[in-house]
């Protein structure tokens, strides 16, 4: 857009002809906001004995058509129309020059340009295929005809009228209408001269005649919270982490290791930008031996104390903490340290906020019309309508944008059950069964399936992960594969297990003198641990609402819950299956997360009188992970029986548990877990003897220097001819008090 200073002289402007009044309707259609194609009305048309033309420029005093070196000057039609007729052959370029009265401007009118979506995109969106939707819907800066600018498309097929508005138009949309492109119910407009930076939102006209302005559902880029307003935004970040991506897909995910650093961005470090995090959390977590990071949710979304499950903005990160580059700049920064990033992803609601996607164009449109169905009871949120192929594809492309844009590593995917059950948390009379007569949502089951089944083929080496707190069957297997209820498995690579995450707290929450008769809760998980491939959590939702920290669920005083705490860490990490730890429980703090403080960060400082006690246990956790991945037995065969033998898993008078973890060539791990206060010498247990002559402890939560009494083995353990649960050989030990042991055999690897 060009500010011209003065008018041009009188001598080159010519009066443009006049041409028969706009027909009433398509004014009225064009002032109101209605028209479903305003170009066949503005713009040039040709007539006999040249082009006839009329524009839409509220507010301005004058217009002019600059055409060939010459001006021609419209006739103001009033309510900001103008028009005229030039006598030119065939389309041409052509610019109009218009008078403000603080200003005059010369643009490239946006409706001399033909449709920029082609017909593919088109037919795609329709079909509800478009597996690269967000290169077609949304903002898209570029050359179009030879000019520069901005393409808008949005999808509203319920709308009579869409218009573009924004801190270019003082947000009066009335002289931008956008037209229909037939039946796929995309309204597109290509603005020249508006780039990057721009604020918009589409301004729609609903079936009523009331209007609502709207963010932009495919906008990359937002205002920062409270300030809503879509901006249209470029991508400059240069990638340098070709190596990570090269290789991601190396060695499958379920027989790799997985240690994973679940963070919240807003409160990790109170300030920081993604650019300071890029620093601060890649060289923490390197420093702790993670070997990923999941991110609660950082899709944009209004209210902080949501934690980012409640968005808006599906297809940009948060503003709160920089540009879509500073995101993709801190991905990079992990990559390249060698830390695989993980991502929550919430597709199963949205909130009512009526600037996003409720009743987005009048109508329901991303939720179902069915009220019982659209109302997510928990949240007082809207659920998507899985059923509608165009809301599919929005939610898919979604997956795959995260992963192919942002070059995420892992989506886990949050409330799969919510979505599962047409009666989750509704009572008899709140829903309606599925065609078949039960409870199963079949529309969310086949988006799932699609969506797995998309992410898997489009981006190698990504995992889906789900939430999911129900009996399901067949959440990590195949899309083709059979399952209880006849539907195929769900297709997603791992799935939390909320169930040993809930067994295993409950049972370290009682008093040592009362676990014996909790034994069972956890050794029950092992009954179950193959049915699907398991990532165990423990994680923000255990440590909030009244919950407690961590450490703080453990019985005694502070070194009794210290060693309870340390011992329950290495029993996760041994146990089958990847593990996730929720920031700030690494290092033990005492009160349990708010999204407004973060951390207890303070608690290492040399000033906390406990700061060597916390200290101590970061320093497991650092080991923890250095064990765990410099031992294939933990991590090789997580998802195969022949994986795990359970030693002894009976011995609940003594709050004892012992089993061997294998991989597929080298020795065992022996791992041991004294669940009680007192110290067990002479404690035998059996052991194979084909493992070696020794075992030899390479880990000890009870050592000095992770805060312990100091008890344990030390050096080589020989292995006793004396036949002990069901092994020809045992090995006798000193477990120290509510401690774990990790022991490998002598000179293995």
């Amino acid at each position: 857009m060009a500010v011209i200073d003065e008018s041009p002289p009188a001598t080159a402007v010519r009066g443009a002809c006049a041409v028969p009044p706009l027909d009433a309707t398509d004014r009225d259609r064009l002032l109101r906001g209605a028209h479903h194609d305003p170009h066949a009305v503005l713009g040039a048309h040709p007539v006999p004995h040249g082009v006839r033309l009329w524009c839409l420029r509220p507010g301005a005093t004058a217009v002019s058509v600059v055409l060939d070196g010459l001006v021609w000057e419209l006739h103001d039609e009033g309510d900001g129309l103008f028009s005229g007729g030039i006598p030119v052959r065939g389309p041409k370029p052509y610019r109009l020059r218009v008078h403000y009265p603080e200003a005059v401007v010369e643009v490239d009118d946006p409706y001399r340009f033909l449709p920029t979506l082609g017909e593919l995109d088109l037919h795609l969106i329709s079909e509800g295929r478009h597996e690269e939707l967000w290169t077609a819907l949304g903002a898209h800066v570029g050359e179009h005809e030879g000019v520069q600018g901005t393409r808008f498309t949005v999808w509203a097929p319920n709308a009579v009228g869409v218009r573009l508005c924004g801190d270019f138009c003082h947000w009066d949309g009335t002289a931008f209408p956008m037209r229909s492109l037939g039946s796929s119910g995309v309204w597109e407009l290509f603005v020249p001269g508006l780039g990057e930076g721009a604020m918009y939102k589409f301004e729609i006209t609903r079936g009523d005649g009331s209007r609502t302005q709207r963010a932009d559902p495919m906008a990359r880029r937002t205002q920062t919270p409270p300030a809503t307003a879509s901006v249209v935004t470029c991508g400059h970040h240069d990638w340098g982490d070709a190596r990570w991506m090269e290789h991601r897909a190396d060695r499958p995910a379920h027989a790799a290791p997985m240690s994973v650093y679940e963070v919240h961005i807003g409160s990790w470090r109170p300030g920081s930008t993604y650019r300071d995090l890029a620093k601060e959390l890649t060289d923490y977590v390197s420093e702790l031996g993670f070997t990923h990071v999941e991110l609660m949710p950082v899709a944009e979304h209004p209210f902080g104390g949501s934690w980012g499950y409640q968005v808006t903005g599906f297809y940009a990160p948060t503003a709160r903490f920089g540009s879509p580059d500073d995101f993709k700049y801190l991905i990079d920064t992990l990559h390249q340290a060698g830390i695989g990033v993980l991502l929550d992803w919430v597709p199963g609601h949205f909130p009512r906020d009526d600037w996003a996607l409720a009743a987005f164009d009048g109508r329901p449109l991303y939720e179902p019309q069915d009220p019982r169905r659209a109302e997510h009871p928990d949240w007082g949120t809207l659920v998507f309508d899985y059923g509608r192929k165009e809301v599919r594809n929005f939610l898919v492309a979604n997956a795959t944008y995260w992963c192919e844009e942002f070059h995420i590593d892992g989506l886990r995917v949050d409330a799969v059950a919510s979505m599962l059950y047409l009666d989750y948390s509704r009572q008899e009379g709140e829903w309606s069964p599925n065609a078949d007569g039960g409870r199963e949502n079949l529309d969310a089951v086949a988006f799932l399936q699609e969506m797995n089944a998309t992410v898997y083929r489009r981006c190698p080496g990504v995992i889906t992960i789900a939430e999911e707190s129900t009996a399901w069957d067949g959440v990590t297997r195949p899309t083709d594969s059979p399952s209880a209820a006849g539907l195929g498995g769900l297709g997603f690579g791992f799935k939390w297990n909320m169930g040993w995450s809930h067994d295993s707290l409950a049972y370290i929450s009682h008093e040592p003198v009362h676990r014996k008769y909790h034994h069972d809760e956890m050794t029950f998980s092992m009954v179950y641990a193959y049915s699907e491939n398991y990532i165990l959590p423990l994680s923000h939702d255990e440590v909030v609402h009244g919950k407690r920290a961590l450490v703080d669920k453990m019985p005694g005083d502070w070194w009794q819950q210290r060693a309870d705490h340390r011992a329950y860490l290495a029993y996760m990490w041994a146990h089958p299956g990847k593990q996730l730890l929720f920031m700030g429980q690494e290092f033990a703090q005492g009160a349990e997360w708010s999204e407004l403080e973060g951390p207890q960060w303070w608690v290492l400082e040399e000033e906390h009188p406990a700061h060597l006690e916390h200290r101590a246990i970061r320093h497991l956790v650092a080991d923890l992970n250095h064990h765990y991945v410099a031992t294939p037995a933990l991590w090789e065969q997580d998802t195969s029986p022949s994986g795990f033998t359970w030693i002894t898993a009976d011995a609940a008078d003594d709050n004892v548990f012992a089993f061997l973890r294998h991989d597929s060539d080298s020795g065992p791990l022996l791992a041991v877990f004294n669940f009680s206060p007192v110290v067990r010498h002479g404690y035998r247990l059996g052991v194979p003897p084909e493992a070696g002559e020794a075992w030899e402890e390479i880990l000890n939560t009870d050592a000095a220097r992770y805060g312990g009494s100091g008890v344990g083995n030390d050096g080589p353990r020989p292995r006793d001819p004396q036949a002990g649960h069901g092994f020809a050989t045992s090995v006798t030990l000193s477990l120290p008090p509510l401690a774990a042991l990790w022991l490998k055999p002598l000179g293995s690897a």
